[in-house]
């Protein structure tokens, strides 16, 4: 972890100090995290690479597009990256409608609606994990529009990388049904922030307050048991 004076103004601020001060205590369980992200991805795109060789093929010959989805991001630090996912919605979503998604979304393709159902387009996020922009465990990345509108608080999530599965992403399983009641990508940002993402962070903020290794492979144990259910998180 950075020291308190090397972090951007806006996260040192009296709010985010004591998630600091929790994490500052931790700070070898970090880096055994740290070393244990590596490993299971490099692992993961190895035993997996026949997977998403199928995967790509897949999203390249059934919709007009490139196969991945990449997209700005906001991780550790206020640090902006290049999020990586296989495509599962139109040539050019995101100008045709809200950076969130709703449930009935019509910019999703058929194949990406079961990617998305298991997960399977958040695959490519190994090789964000290998670059450092992101951890397994860990508050999922928001765009920076979002990443905005924060409280000071919520900013204690980037004390640590986004993550890939995370407590809130698994409680928000239905958050795209919850989305699809709006009219409009005004209504959808406006709920979104207002009522999805406060909800979100109680869970992510939570999870800096009582960090440890053990909780993380809980939370990849269970993310691997929603997933097999066939919920979408």
């Amino acid at each position: 972890m950075r020291a308190w004076d090397k972090l951007p103004e806006n996260i040192r601020c009296s709010e985010v100090l004591p998630y600091y001060e929790e994490l500052r205590k931790h700070r070898f369980a970090l880096s055994v995290k740290r070393g244990l992200d590596i490993v299971t991805a490099l692992l993961l795109l190895v035993i997996l690479s026949p997977v998403l060789l199928i995967i790509g093929l897949l999203v390249l010959f059934t919709s007009p597009g490139g196969i991945l989805f990449c997209q700005r991001r906001v991780t550790a630090y206020g640090r902006v990256f290049q999020i990586y996912k296989f495509r599962t919605m139109v040539k050019n979503a995101e100008r045709l409608g809200s950076q969130v998604t709703a449930a009935g979304d019509a910019r999703i393709t058929k194949a990406g609606r079961f990617l998305r159902k298991v997960r399977l387009d958040e695959l490519p996020q190994l090789v964000n994990i290998l670059k450092g922009d992101m951890t397994i465990v860990g508050t999922r990345p928001e765009v920076e529009k979002y990443v905005s509108a924060y409280q000071k608080e919520m900013l204690a999530t980037l004390l640590l990388p986004a993550g890939v599965t995370s407590e809130a992403s698994i409680a928000y399983k239905d958050e795209e049904k919850l989305l699809s009641r709006t009219a409009d990508e005004k209504e959808l940002d406006a709920v979104y922030i207002n009522r999805i993402l406060p909800d979100k962070m109680k869970y992510n903020l939570k999870y800096i307050r009582h960090f440890s290794l053990r909780t993380d492979v809980k939370l990849v144990f269970k993310t691997i048991t929603a997933v097999l259910k066939g919920e979408e998180t």
